[in-house]
Protein backbone atom coordinates (compact mmCIF):
# COMPACT_ATOMS: atom_id res chain seq x y z
CA UNK A 1 0.00 0.00 0.00
CA UNK A 2 2.93 2.31 0.60
CA UNK A 3 3.88 2.31 -3.10
CA UNK A 4 0.32 3.18 -4.12
CA UNK A 5 0.19 6.08 -1.66
CA UNK A 6 3.54 7.37 -2.93
CA UNK A 7 2.33 7.23 -6.56
CA UNK A 8 -0.93 8.95 -5.65
CA UNK A 9 0.88 11.74 -3.80
CA UNK A 10 3.28 12.17 -6.72
CA UNK A 11 0.40 12.39 -9.19
CA UNK A 12 -1.62 14.84 -7.08
CA UNK A 13 1.33 17.19 -6.64
CA UNK A 14 2.69 16.53 -10.12
CA UNK A 15 -0.56 17.71 -11.71
CA UNK A 16 -0.20 21.18 -10.22
CA UNK A 17 3.54 21.36 -10.85
CA UNK A 18 3.20 20.31 -14.50
CA UNK A 19 0.32 22.74 -14.97
CA UNK A 20 2.47 25.57 -13.58
CA UNK A 21 5.47 24.62 -15.72
CA UNK A 22 3.37 24.23 -18.87
CA UNK A 23 1.58 27.53 -18.18
CA UNK A 24 4.85 29.39 -17.66
CA UNK A 25 6.37 27.79 -20.76
CA UNK A 26 3.28 28.84 -22.71
CA UNK A 27 3.58 32.41 -21.46
CA UNK A 28 7.21 32.56 -22.54
CA UNK A 29 7.14 30.63 -25.82
CA UNK A 30 3.58 30.62 -27.20
CA UNK A 31 0.84 33.06 -28.21
CA UNK A 32 -1.58 34.10 -25.47
CA UNK A 33 -4.54 32.07 -26.86
CA UNK A 34 -2.39 28.96 -26.84
CA UNK A 35 -1.33 29.68 -23.25
CA UNK A 36 -4.94 30.21 -22.21
CA UNK A 37 -5.70 26.81 -23.70
CA UNK A 38 -2.91 25.16 -21.75
CA UNK A 39 -4.05 26.72 -18.48
CA UNK A 40 -7.77 26.10 -19.07
CA UNK A 41 -7.24 22.47 -20.10
CA UNK A 42 -4.88 21.86 -17.20
CA UNK A 43 -7.33 23.34 -14.72
CA UNK A 44 -10.24 21.31 -16.12
CA UNK A 45 -8.42 18.00 -15.94
CA UNK A 46 -6.66 18.65 -12.62
CA UNK A 47 -9.81 19.75 -10.82
CA UNK A 48 -11.68 16.82 -12.37
CA UNK A 49 -8.96 14.42 -11.14
CA UNK A 50 -9.10 15.85 -7.60
CA UNK A 51 -12.88 15.58 -7.54
CA UNK A 52 -12.68 11.96 -8.72
CA UNK A 53 -10.14 11.25 -5.97
CA UNK A 54 -12.43 12.75 -3.32
CA UNK A 55 -15.47 10.88 -4.64
CA UNK A 56 -13.66 7.54 -4.62
CA UNK A 57 -12.08 8.13 -1.23
CA UNK A 58 -15.41 9.04 0.37
CA UNK A 59 -17.34 6.21 -1.24
CA UNK A 60 -14.76 3.48 -0.57
CA UNK A 61 -13.87 4.36 3.01
CA UNK A 62 -15.81 2.41 5.64
CA UNK A 63 -18.33 2.82 7.18
CA UNK A 64 -19.72 5.06 4.42
CA UNK A 65 -19.44 2.68 1.48
CA UNK A 66 -21.45 4.08 -1.39
CA UNK A 67 -23.10 2.25 -4.23
CA UNK A 68 -21.14 2.04 -7.46
CA UNK A 69 -24.14 3.69 -9.13
CA UNK A 70 -23.56 6.86 -7.11
CA UNK A 71 -19.89 6.93 -8.14
CA UNK A 72 -20.81 6.41 -11.80
CA UNK A 73 -23.45 9.15 -11.75
CA UNK A 74 -20.98 11.62 -10.25
CA UNK A 75 -18.39 10.58 -12.82
CA UNK A 76 -20.75 11.12 -15.74
CA UNK A 77 -21.89 14.48 -14.39
CA UNK A 78 -18.25 15.61 -14.22
CA UNK A 79 -17.62 14.17 -17.69
CA UNK A 80 -20.59 16.01 -19.22
CA UNK A 81 -19.70 19.29 -17.48
CA UNK A 82 -16.10 19.01 -18.65
CA UNK A 83 -17.28 18.33 -22.19
CA UNK A 84 -19.58 21.35 -22.11
CA UNK A 85 -16.81 23.60 -20.81
CA UNK A 86 -14.43 22.36 -23.51
CA UNK A 87 -17.12 22.86 -26.17
CA UNK A 88 -17.76 26.45 -25.05
CA UNK A 89 -14.05 27.24 -24.90
CA UNK A 90 -13.38 25.95 -28.41
CA UNK A 91 -16.59 27.08 -30.13
CA UNK A 92 -16.36 30.55 -28.60
CA UNK A 93 -12.77 30.90 -29.75
CA UNK A 94 -11.56 31.62 -26.22
CA UNK A 95 -8.61 29.23 -26.43
CA UNK A 96 -6.47 27.55 -29.05
CA UNK A 97 -7.59 23.89 -29.45
CA UNK A 98 -4.03 22.55 -29.54
CA UNK A 99 -3.17 24.46 -26.36
CA UNK A 100 -6.28 23.00 -24.75
CA UNK A 101 -5.14 19.53 -25.80
CA UNK A 102 -1.73 20.13 -24.21
CA UNK A 103 -3.40 21.30 -21.02
CA UNK A 104 -5.72 18.31 -20.93
CA UNK A 105 -2.66 16.05 -21.10
CA UNK A 106 -1.30 17.26 -17.75
CA UNK A 107 -2.75 14.40 -15.68
CA UNK A 108 -1.62 11.77 -18.19
CA UNK A 109 1.90 13.18 -18.13
CA UNK A 110 1.84 13.30 -14.34
CA UNK A 111 0.74 9.66 -14.08
CA UNK A 112 3.42 8.67 -16.59
CA UNK A 113 6.16 10.50 -14.66
CA UNK A 114 5.03 9.04 -11.32
CA UNK A 115 5.08 5.55 -12.83
CA UNK A 116 8.57 6.07 -14.24
CA UNK A 117 9.72 7.28 -10.84
CA UNK A 118 8.38 4.16 -9.10
CA UNK A 119 9.82 1.84 -11.74
CA UNK A 120 13.21 3.51 -11.29
CA UNK A 121 12.97 3.02 -7.50
CA UNK A 122 12.07 -0.65 -7.94
CA UNK A 123 14.91 -1.30 -10.40
CA UNK A 124 17.55 0.38 -8.25
CA UNK A 125 16.17 -1.23 -5.10
CA UNK A 126 16.63 -4.68 -6.64
CA UNK A 127 20.10 -3.80 -7.93
CA UNK A 128 21.38 -3.03 -4.43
Amino acid sequence: MQTQQRILKLVLWGNWILLGVAGLAGLVFAPFDFTKGIIAGGLIVTVNFHMLYRTLKKSLTPPYLASHHVVLVKYYIRFILSGLIIFVLISGGYVHPLGLFVGLSVVVASIFLATLSEVKKLIFKEAV
